[in-house]
């Protein structure tokens, strides 16, 4: 259900070369959630960096909403990179995993696509 990729990168270095790789990947960075300014914010003390990227390609969302509107509320996909026992961790919840739970087998194809891009994307930020 969960993909994983680690990294040497800090997660400021991770989080360039993430917003690189979706990029080159026809996809779209819509909103960067920094999770321990938003609770400090909130008057909550959150040591632990934590980066959650919405992303987005918008011709695959479309397939994907053309069939199944209740889909909307899984969109978009999200990259989550943290630091964590001395790596730096992207991780995703996989497409594929999510689709399938609004029964709509005709889209399992789309969602393949999109979970092999996201992999490449992950992998490629990752990668020195």
């Amino acid at each position: 259900m969960l993909i994983e990729v680690t990294t040497d990168k800090s997660v400021a270095e991770a989080a360039a070369a993430l917003q690189a790789a979706v990029l080159a990947n026809h996809f779209g960075v819509m909103q960067v959630h920094n999770l321990r300014e938003t609770m400090e914010k909130k008057g909550v003390a959150f040591e632990r960096e934590c980066l959650i990227f919405e992303v987005c390609q918008p011709q695959q969302a479309k397939k994907v909403l053309e069939q199944n509107m209740k889909v909307s509320t899984a969109l978009p996909c999200r990259i989550s990179i943290y630091a964590q026992g001395g790596k730096t961790t992207l991780a995703t919840l996989k497409p594929t995993t999510l689709l399938a739970l609004f029964d709509t087998p005709e889209l399992a194809e789309v969602a393949r696509e999109v979970e092999e891009t996201i992999v490449k994307i992950m992998k490629a930020a990752a990668s020195s």
